[in-house]
């Protein structure tokens, strides 16, 4: 036999014994499966899991099989012999290709291995290990053999429990639920008497009872009721249900039943779409130059799949109360986002051409979707906010032709950043025949203003709010006017000097921080603005600081760019505090000309009447948990009225229900009563709150009071 030969032996003996140790651990386990499958679901369960176990233990074995393989082979024979060097790979690998120093270590090992050849590689087996395998799923069988399993609500009851002649037992039940058809959801099967289910899915029951009664029945909370007929040893009845439901079987003509408790189907509701828009991000849009499309994307999701979707697109023209409007409302199709191709999360994208819609300046451009599902009958709609698309107007001044009524000198004190650059613009266009000294003094007053601008805008981020406002040049504070100093002093002072007039204690925070500190970081101002306005207003205050920076060394033409920029930032700071409503006509309500001046009020109300008095809404719960405390027996058929009266504002009108029941059915069960107090507590009204006496001190607290000088609270004596 050649090497190759007896090395391909000794490969198949090994993997035949790796066969074998898996088999004969998987077969026990096999067996200990498929007699507890047959003892708890039936032989037919055993029948379909032994087909199933084999499969797992021959997929196991081949993939044990697999893994014995040349390297493998290299590996053993280098373990078993010492003398082959670590260097058995050398006998799977085509001489041609090993280099002459392999090929004479190959030539060693050929004549070594053919000196001593190798009997065998297979694993042993673990024959205590397959041992303990074998004893511990015996065990388990015969534990399946001799264990009783408990009889299930709705699988066929076992022929030794016995029919006890004062209850009827349910041998058989099944729940066969079919779905709206606009779900997609298949129809199912529960084999119990309570399930979970689609809103307005048809339930159809399958009962067997044991002894067999003259009539059966579904009895619902609400007082409605299904009447079984009697098929083939079996009793059915359907309802389509849109809500959930408690539900009580009863029987005539045979004992009662041995769970009569009220059993719960919950309904699940159809959720509206939801709508998530991505573009455009705000609901303003200004229209840029030149923009002659508006790009449009939305996202919406449903629970069971969406149907139509439109956009509404109102074109509102003019001003005041001549407001224009042009609507139209296209159907969108979405494209499916998930694989599935459900159409529970479609993306609509539409693209808006603005030059067929007629838009002009002053217009606005309003879209809104609107997306509904497959429900019936009544589909579900959500609706999206309004965005805007709006080409703003020309700039008018409000000041046309009144020139000579108006005042054209603003207040000092009211200085804004457009009168800054209208007077930055002045001095550039006067600076000329202006002496230097004159030009220096001028621009340093325009500095002024800017700093307290300046200041102004930043006490809304939490900056310092300076002492005093010197020109750097003390030259240009004397060619100033007297007036603009005071306005500057008046403005930027911390008045100091009337904390100082105030008798000062020894570590005083407070006036050690009035007289010598600055307040930083406004509570206020730092909590009105959003981050984003802040970052603008920073970017404006800047600006200024640039401006001011070259105003006070007389330089307003390098100054007028800063200045301009910091309006620009002001004026989108102006622009983030402004909230932006669609424009909207006028919509009177239908005046009924049958009625007009008729006198007939028929459906008016009263406003003297319009508001109710508040009353205790919940006495009939707070009464039912008082007589809960106690021991008795309680009266239940004014709170169960009530529930059913207030249902719709309850949060689970049917937990109430089903622990009154419990109650009703077994009043001297203790933790069915606490179960009803428990669901009772959050429907009483919260107590108001009211002082309570302090307690009295003991010992060691009399003498502390006694010691400070101080008294015991009213009421303590007495306790």
């Amino acid at each position: 036999m050649t090497l190759d030969a007896r090395l391909h032996e000794l490969g198949h003996a090994a993997r035949t014994r790796r066969a074998q140790i898996i088999a004969l651990t998987g077969v026990p386990i096999a067996l200990a499966v498929c007699a507890w499958a047959a003892k708890v679901f039936g032989i037919w369960a055993a029948v379909v899991a032994t087909p199933i176990a084999l499969a797992i233990i021959v997929a196991f074995a081949r993939r044990a099989m697999r893994a014995i393989d040349r390297a493998w082979i290299a590996r053993r024979l280098d373990a078993s012999r010492p003398q082959f060097e670590d260097s058995a790979d050398l006998l799977f690998r085509d001489a041609a290709l090993l280099s002459p120093l392999q090929q004479l270590q190959r030539v060693r090992l050929h004549e070594r291995f053919e000196a001593d050849p190798v009997a065998e590689l297979k694993p042993a087996f673990p024959w205590r290990g397959l041992g303990l395998i074998w004893l511990i799923a015996l065990i388990a069988i015969a534990a399946v053999g001799l264990w009783t399993p408990r009889p299930r609500v709705g699988a066929p009851a076992d022929a030794t429990v016995a029919v006890t002649a004062s209850a009827t037992r349910i041998e058989r039940v099944q729940l066969d639920i079919a779905a709206p058809a606009y779900t997609n959801l298949p129809a199912r099967t529960e084999p119990t008497l309570e399930a979970r289910f689609a809103e307005g899915a048809r339930i159809a029951w399958r009962l067997r009872f044991a002894p067999e009664p003259k009539s059966a029945a579904l009895v619902f909370h609400d007082g409605s009721r299904i009447d079984l007929s009697h098929r083939s040893n079996e009793w059915n009845g359907e309802r389509l249900l849109q809500a959930s439901a408690l539900y009580r079987i009863v029987l005539e003509g045979a004992p009662p039943l041995e769970d009569d408790r009220l059993h719960r189907l919950d309904v699940i509701a159809d959720h509206a779409p939801e709508v998530r828009v991505t573009q455009p991000e705000k609901s303003l849009t200004l229209l840029e130059e030149g923009q002659h499309e508006w790009d449009l994307d939305f996202e919406a999701s449903d629970d069971y799949g969406i149907g139509a979707a439109n956009l509404t697109i109102t074109l509102a023209q003019g001003t005041g109360e001549n407001i224009a409007f042009k609507e139209q409302t296209l159907a969108l199709n979405g494209e499916d986002i998930e694989a599935d191709g459900s159409h529970r999360h479609l993306r609509y994208r539409h693209r808006l051409d603005l030059s067929a819609l007629g838009i002009a300046k002053g217009d606005d451009v309003i879209v809104r979707l609107a997306v509904s599902d497959n429900r019936a009958p009544q589909a579900n709609t959500t609706k999206s906010a309004s965005f805007i698309l709006r080409w703003p107007p020309e700039e008018s001044s409000d000041s046309v032709g009144m020139e000579g009524i108006v005042e054209k000198t603003m207040p000092a004190y009211f200085r804004s950043q457009r009168q800054i650059i209208i007077d930055t613009e002045t001095l550039i266009g006067e600076q000329p025949p202006l002496s230097e000294e004159h030009l220096l003094a001028r621009s340093d007053g325009i500095g002024v203003d800017q700093k307290i601008l300046r200041l102004r805008y930043g006490q809304f981020l939490g900056e310092e709010f300076e002492t005093r406002s010197e020109p750097e040049n003390p030259a240009a504070e004397q060619a100033k006017d007297g007036k603009t100093d005071a306005r500057a002093d008046a403005l930027t002072s911390h008045e100091h000097e009337s904390v100082r007039q105030h008798a000062q204690k020894f570590g005083d925070v407070g006036q050690v921080m009035a007289e010598y500190g600055h307040v930083h970081d406004v509570a206020e101002a730092a909590t009105l603005i959003d981050p984003e306005t802040k970052a603008i207003l920073k970017s404006a205050l800047n600006e200024m600081w640039q401006s001011e920076l070259h105003l006070r060394q007389g330089r307003p033409t390098e100054a007028l760019p800063f200045e301009r920029k910091a309006l620009e930032y002001i004026k989108q700071v102006q622009q983030s505090t402004r909230i932006y409503l669609a424009r909207v006509g006028l919509e009177l309500p239908v005046v009924d000309e049958g009625r007009r001046l008729s006198g007939d009020r028929k459906g008016v109300g009263d406003r003297d009447t319009a508001l109710a008095s508040a009353d205790g809404d919940d006495a009939v719960p707070a009464a039912l948990w008082r007589e809960l405390e106690a021991p008795g027996a309680v009266d239940l058929e004014p709170f169960e009225r009530w529930v059913h009266a207030h249902a719709s504002g309850l949060p689970d009108a049917l937990t109430l229900l089903a622990a009154s029941d419990r109650v009703r059915r077994d009043p001297a069960c203790a933790e069915c009563r606490n179960q009803l107090r428990n669901a009772l507590w959050p429907l009483l009204s919260v107590p108001a709150t009211a002082a309570s006496l302090r307690i009295a001190p003991d010992a060691p607290g009399r003498a502390y009071l006694d010691a400070i000088g101080a008294k015991p609270a009213v009421g303590a004596e007495a306790r």
